[in-house]
């Protein structure tokens, strides 16, 4: 044990008599208490985007191949999903599965209610993975090439508001080309919930078959392609390569240029999170700087007899140095074990709730991964110690003779 680490040892006293002891308590839970939130924070954070952004998606797909027109109504413009533009899609690296979709807006219509919603067509080739797992009832409707399948899947928010059940026949009417209403008849074979509000309140599944009959469409044809990709983060790179591949009349467009507003609501909380660590990085800072600046205070005449019997500044300030950094490292050990001990108690339990139809999610998402963790205890480390070296420059200013006077 070298000079300095004796004397640090020495120097902090756990009395309840020294005013530097409550000091060094409560640095120790500021410090806690900081890296706890931070933890949370981005385990909430790097949680909640996520799940939202697999929750769009599943629903939406990744990118999507339309008519390039001017066209801003839901009646979309077809076009036909030909042997070149299989070739496209086929050859462009990261695109692992796609699929023809079709929108048409109609009308729900009850003896006792009425509901706006839009008949989402999809063939035989549609992946229903995502939707396996968010059925409440029933199953996922079959369809097959050369019929028109009669089979419907609804939203629970769509059901509970129209008074439906699982079996229950459904008329939705459409409006054709001359201003027509047009009704068809379903049957509901699946019930689903997404916790999307905005997509839960509006899409109903059904053939797409039926779209182009109702649209006078030929065979083949169809109102956009969804494209999945391999990995979510290669979306934007895919649809570069994938937009000026398509021929001149299509263009693609990924889910954050469709879906904005979830997007942009999602950004603002990386701004959210930054700023609370701030918040907590300072308070926390402010907080072990002053416990060092009431210890120098405290220990001002130990300080002047250190300073007369040869000990150098440099030596001081390693003594203050070396036991103040053993205040942060016990503060982010117990901060780390509270912080990571929610986390994982809220993964698996999931105790704190949400309402859904506001957040989306049924309760508080929480995702940590061990980098983030480790950028976070080694950057409030090295921010903390960088703060710690601004009180230690009084040690410069006190001289011996005063020292030694100073009660």
């Amino acid at each position: 044990m070298n000079g300095s680490e004796f004397i640090a040892r020495r120097f902090f006293s756990l009395s309840r008599k020294s005013l530097s002891s409550t000091s060094l308590r409560l640095a120790v839970v500021s410090v806690a208490l900081a890296v706890a939130v931070m933890i949370i924070a981005w385990g909430v954070v790097i949680g909640f985007k996520n799940q939202i952004r697999d929750k769009v998606l599943g629903f939406e797909a990744p990118i999507h191949i339309v008519a390039l027109d001017k066209n801003e109504s839901i009646e979309e413009n077809p076009f036909v999903l030909d042997s070149s533009l299989k070739s496209i899609l086929n050859h462009t690296a990261g695109i692992r599965h796609y699929q023809m979709v079709a929108d048409k807006a109609g009308i729900i219509k009850t003896d006792e209610e009425i509901q706006g919603v839009v008949l989402k067509g999809v063939d035989e080739h549609y992946d229903w993975s995502y939707f396996s797992n968010c059925l409440v009832a029933g199953m996922v409707p079959k369809y097959t090439v050369n019929e028109r399948s009669t089979e419907v899947m609804i939203s629970k928010n769509i059901a509970d508001k129209m008074l439906l059940g699982l079996g229950d026949p459904v008329r939705v009417w459409f409006i054709d080309n001359d201003m027509k209403a047009r009704g068809r008849k379903f049957d509901i074979v699946g019930i689903y919930q997404t916790g999307l509000t905005e997509f839960d309140d509006r899409y109903v599944f059904g053939d797409l078959n039926q779209i182009r009959r109702l649209n006078e469409w030929p065979e083949q044809a169809t109102g956009k392609v969804e494209v999945w990709v391999d990995n979510a983060d290669m979306m934007e790179s895919v649809n570069d390569a994938l937009y000026f591949s398509l021929p001149v009349e299509l263009a693609s467009y990924t889910v954050r240029e469709t879906n904005t507003q979830i997007f942009d609501w999602l950004a603002l909380l990386d701004t959210n999170v930054w700023l609370i660590m701030a918040l907590m990085l300072l308070v926390a800072g402010i907080t072990v700087v002053s416990m060092l600046l009431i210890f120098i205070i405290e220990r001002t005449s130990t300080i002047g007899v250190l300073k007369a019997m040869g000990a150098t500044n440099q030596f001081v300030r390693n003594v203050l140095l070396y036991r103040s950094l053993r205040i942060l490292f016990a503060g982010m050990i117990i901060g780390n074990i509270v912080g990571l001990g929610f986390c994982f108690l809220q993964y698996y339990t999931a105790f704190i709730k949400l309402p859904a139809e506001t957040y989306y999610l049924s309760s508080v998402p929480v995702e940590l991964h061990a980098g983030i963790v480790i950028v976070i205890n080694l950057g409030t480390l090295l921010l903390w110690t960088l703060m710690l070296l601004i009180p230690t420059a009084v040690i410069n200013r006190i001289t011996p003779i005063k020292a030694l006077r100073f009660e």
